[in-house]
């Protein structure tokens, strides 16, 4: 039988696939504790440089795990399984968008710039939801790279800005109002996908 098609169907082109990745872990990064603590390494160090390649690197890294994560789980998934994972992994982003982290304090490592950027993004962004996410798209990517690729993109549209704003041009932000119009918008698109998976709508 034809498989059915998605929000994001399984035949999905790569630039697809890689929007709809930046969207998603851009929405889910709004309302992740990530955000406040590469503000806090920002207002830390001076070389903002290496404090955002160290960001970037150990982002990449956390989602190409989650990658990994999703070409070994999809063989494993019917397309129809692979469109409810990603409503999910969209679903728990989005619902836990609508209660506010509690700001995560990167510890002092003896690293620098880089190495502690490096070591405190890596360990948050271990298991989080945009690596949920990003192993999501990857079970039904045909390129699953550009789910790592857009992931990895949308969460530096958030963190960079945040690198150099530091916490307290973070704290001027309209932060609640932001985390909670990217919580509803990830709910809402995960529970489109639900409804698309289950082939009722």
């Amino acid at each position: 039988p034809r498989p059915a098609r998605f929000a994001w169907p399984v035949e999905a082109e790569a630039m697809d696939v890689l929007m709809a990745a930046i969207v998603a872990a851009l929405l889910a990064q709004v309302s992740d504790r990530t955000p406040w603590a590469v503000a806090a390494l920002g207002d830390r160090y001076d070389e903002k440089g290496a404090v955002i390649a160290g960001v970037a690197l150990a982002l990449a890294f956390g989602n190409a795990v989650g990658v990994v994560g999703g070409i070994l789980v999809a063989p494993m998934l019917s397309p129809n399984a692979q469109g409810l994972l990603l409503a999910l992994a969209m679903l728990s982003g989005g619902v836990a968008g609508f209660w506010p982290s509690k700001p995560a304090k990167a510890r002092r490592w003896r690293l620098g710039p880089f190495g502690s950027s490096l070591v405190a993004v890596g360990v948050l962004g271990f298991g989080d939801r945009t690596q949920f996410i990003t192993a999501a798209f990857a079970t039904q990517a045909t390129t699953p790279a550009f789910a790592g690729i857009g992931a990895t993109i949308g969460s530096l549209a958030v963190t960079v800005p945040a690198t150099l704003l530091g916490e307290r041009g973070l704290r001027k932000l309209p932060t609640t109002a932001l985390r909670l119009g990217a919580a509803t918008v990830l709910t809402l698109a995960g529970a489109v996908q639900a409804l698309s998976a289950l082939r009722l709508i």
